[in-house]
């Protein structure tokens, strides 16, 4: 396993970390505390340092699996938790202090920590970006030791690079992968310019880019992959990266054929690493085999640069009228 430094924190974290949505059983399955105990072992195992997770997975059990996990550790992970999705309605005007403490308080709680590693807005209302006032009483509960670090999780590249304007911001988490190229633009040059970390989510396109899938594939009802491809539920651009499904099968079976006899996933988060600006990728893991894969992308060697011209064009084929637009939540 490689490391990165995370932006400004100094912290070096791994170049592969283990998204913690699935934690413990896939969507739509009931919690396993042991398998999920044995996931979090196996990412360990891999040299995976950095986790990722919300206060709202799997209703706050995916933070309090972390903290049981964490609490008798000597070499603890760097974990990631976002917070303001227990919001109902999800409003602007929700994050004011008070919802922020009770929120960063219950993570705190749930992870058995005095301090928060790091604390993401949770992909929040496109107004909070321009209320300095969030991020004002962020700078405080960091000031007071309740958080060490914070930064935000990003539905838009307006938000990511908005966010970034705040000296606070250690860390931006945004959609990018071979179907989501937007960010690479100019996203990842001013985060190189302020120093500013930033943590790849949806790095397989809710599967899509492990090359498994295909026009038959049933998904239980439960699982967003089946009921929010027209983002009924949340934001589109959270399932298969807002690609209609059957084009993304069609651009997949070009993608195999630029990286023939190899492993599509491994290569789908190789494919991010080439990116300098990127600190590290949270593929999702449910079980311990699938963060074991998910850390060997960190050994591979550099992909060609024929392959990345190849792949930037079945993007522009297939992909980049669905997805790169403005008005489209990228």
């Amino acid at each position: 396993m490689k490391y990165r430094k995370l932006g400004k924190t100094n912290i070096n974290v791994s170049e592969i970390a283990m998204g913690c949505w699935q934690l413990g059983g896939v969507w739509g399955e009931p919690f396993n505390s042991s398998v999920a105990e044995e996931t979090l072992k196996a990412a360990q195992v891999q040299g995976i340092n950095c986790f990722d997770t919300a206060d709202v997975y799997i209703g706050g059990e995916s933070e309090r699996a972390i903290g049981r996990y964490m609490k008798n550790l000597n070499n603890k992970p760097f974990v990631i938790t976002k917070i303001g999705r227990w919001l109902n309605p999800h409003v602007a005007e929700g994050y004011n202090a008070e919802n922020l403490r009770k929120f960063i308080d219950q993570s705190r709680k749930n992870l058995q920590v005095e301090a928060l590693d790091m604390v993401l807005l949770h992909c929040p209302p496109f107004e909070v970006f321009y209320m300095p006032e969030v991020f004002e009483i962020l700078d405080k509960i960091k000031k007071e030791g309740k958080i060490r670090h914070y930064g935000v999780s990003v539905q838009k590249v307006e938000e990511a690079l908005k966010a970034i304007e705040y000296p606070g911001v250690e860390a931006v988490e945004i959609i990018f992968n071979m179907f989501r190229l937007r960010p690479a633009e100019l996203f990842f040059e001013q985060a190189k310019k302020k120093n500013v970390g930033v943590i790849v989510r949806v790095p397989l396109a809710s599967g899509l880019l492990t090359g498994k899938f295909t026009k038959q594939t049933k998904f239980g009802k439960e699982d967003h992959r089946q009921s929010n491809r027209q983002g009924e539920m949340f934001d589109r651009g959270e399932t298969f990266s807002g690609v209609d499904y059957e084009m993304g099968l069609e651009a997949v079976e070009k993608l195999k054929k630029v990286f023939p006899g190899q492993s599509l996933p491994m290569i789908a988060l190789r494919w991010i690493l080439m990116f300098d600006a990127v600190s590290t990728i949270i593929p999702g893991a449910s079980k311990p085999e699938h963060i074991i894969s998910n850390a060997k992308a960190s050994e591979l060697p550099p992909i060609s640069k024929k392959q990345m011209e190849q792949v930037e064009e079945i993007y522009n084929k297939y992909i980049k009228d669905q997805v790169h637009s403005v008005k489209y939540l990228v």
